[in-house]
């Protein structure tokens, strides 16, 4: 089955890409999640909209990855959290919620669909984040979870 990307899907392509995939796969998954669209001639003329959003909000080249990167470690990301007794929080942190507490702490602007979470935060503490910023470079920074 040939589909059109609408959001990037890890292992299998970017935004606008079009991919050949089983048809369970296709079907069951990809189709009723919105990450795709099935392939057509008039929907192949939506890639160039889907391809030109995504270069709207890519990381321009390499050098300004790592100018990115750079930024992004030497920066302390706190993110203030309703919690119980025990550092427990009630519910977990979003990828959404990481997005705004590295804007709040004066880092760039990210895309959240981009970040790698070890688990669900469900307590107060440290965490290693991940974030791929080109295919080429992956930056990683603490985010410190507190109660407030």
């Amino acid at each position: 089955m040939k589909i059109i990307l609408t959001q990037e899907v890890s292992g299998l392509g970017a935004p606008g890409d079009v991919v050949e995939v089983k048809d369970g796969f296709g079907r069951n998954y990809l189709l009723p999640q919105g990450f795709a669209i099935a392939w057509t001639k008039g929907a192949e003329k939506q890639v160039t909209v889907i391809k030109r959003a995504r270069g709207a909000r890519e990381i321009r080249d390499l050098d300004h990855a790592n100018e990115v990167k750079a930024q992004l470690e030497g920066l302390k990301v706190n993110l203030k959290v309703r919690a119980g007794d025990g550092g427990r929080l009630f519910g977990s942190v979003t990828p959404a919620e990481i997005v705004d507490a590295v804007k709040a702490a004066s880092g760039p602007v990210l895309d959240r669909r981009r970040l790698e979470v070890p688990g669900h935060i469900k307590s107060t503490g440290t965490y290693p984040v991940k974030i791929k910023l080109h295919p080429e470079v992956t930056a990683s920074f603490n985010l410190n979870v507190v109660q407030g």
